[in-house]
């Protein structure tokens, strides 16, 4: 492939712009910079210029990212911090970003919301594979074991 090479000042501004657009993580960024055919002290120089400028911030994109997986897909705290790891986030500002943004009464009350929302969907034989399914379903949406089983065990089934 022929990519044509973009001076400093050009991929700096395309970069502000992408940072601008939404919150991102380094790893996003040095990923559009290696697409964009943007190499070795170039790199690091947009990199360290957008954290400078602040469109490039880890800690407030661990709490976008989090704050937005929990209300709008209603992800647990262990499936919030698996794709934060993933996305090269360090463990401070994973710690922070779960406690600014997952208050515990919310995340109790979220989380029951969920269990009965799926307990209307499912078809079980019993109480007991229903207890299963929805515990299993309860994780699988990354919230703590012992917290939905106590959940699963309060529900009227």
């Amino acid at each position: 492939m022929n990519k044509k090479y973009l001076s400093y000042d050009k991929a700096l501004s395309k970069l502000q712009a992408y940072c601008a657009y939404q919150e991102r993580c380094h790893k996003e960024v040095r990923r559009k910079l290696l697409d964009l055919g943007i190499y070795g002290e170039d790199l690091d120089q947009i990199i360290a210029q957008l954290i400078e400028d602040n469109f490039l911030n880890e800690l407030r994109y661990a709490v976008a990212f989090a704050g937005g997986k929990f209300r709008i897909k209603q992800w647990g705290r262990r499936k919030i911090e698996q794709a934060l790891k993933q996305n090269q986030i360090s463990p401070y500002c994973i710690r922070k970003a779960l406690a600014s943004e997952l208050p515990e009464e919310a995340y109790e009350a979220t989380l029951a919301q969920v269990l009965e929302k799926k307990n209307r969907l499912l078809k079980a034989k019993n109480r007991y594979e229903r207890q299963r399914k929805l515990a299993q379903y309860g994780q699988d949406r990354g919230y703590e074991s012992a917290l939905v089983w106590q959940l699963v065990r309060a529900m009227e089934l």
